[in-house]
């Protein structure tokens, strides 16, 4: 076990120092943003849409490592995937995050952050990027948060 623990630090870290797809995507026809006032973390998230599909994807922002890391293995794991299927991979990734168990073996490289259910105020950080590729995908160019307003 402690093998496959040291394997997902070392896929979060390497996410972290090289972000995958960290840059303003020019051909970008939707963009999403999304703040997390208790970390800390900022992120602008650029999609490229044909249809439902999401064809390109890429961001850009500031954070900690969890939140730098998600927000690059979301990018790899989107190319190609149509708004639903999109839908789905974060249901199971939000799922992952909160319990610890990853049940589907489509999950990947994804899988390194389920020990992030161990920190609870880490959740938020591992799907904020989420939620604002989401929002971008969908159209809905409301910035997501962690917080609630008034909070």
């Amino acid at each position: 076990m402690q093998d496959l623990t040291d394997l997902y630090q070392s896929v979060i870290l390497d996410h972290n120092r090289r972000p995958r797809n960290y840059s303003v995507l020019p051909t970008a026809n939707r963009v999403g943003s999304g703040n997390n006032p208790m970390c800390g973390d900022q992120i602008t998230v650029y999609v490229k849409l044909e249809g439902d599909r999401i064809a390109d994807v890429s961001f850009q922002g500031s954070g900690c490592a969890i939140s730098k890391a998600s927000a690059s293995l979301m990018t790899v794991n989107l190319k190609g995937k149509t708004i639903p299927e999109a839908e789905a991979i974060y249901a199971d990734l939000h799922k992952m995050v909160t319990t610890g168990k990853v049940e589907d073996d489509n999950m990947s490289d994804l899988a390194a952050l389920a020990g992030v259910y161990q920190f609870p105020a880490r959740i938020k950080c591992a799907t904020l990027g989420w939620h604002a590729a989401l929002n971008a995908a969908k159209g809905d160019e409301k910035p997501a948060t962690t917080e609630l307003p008034g909070d």
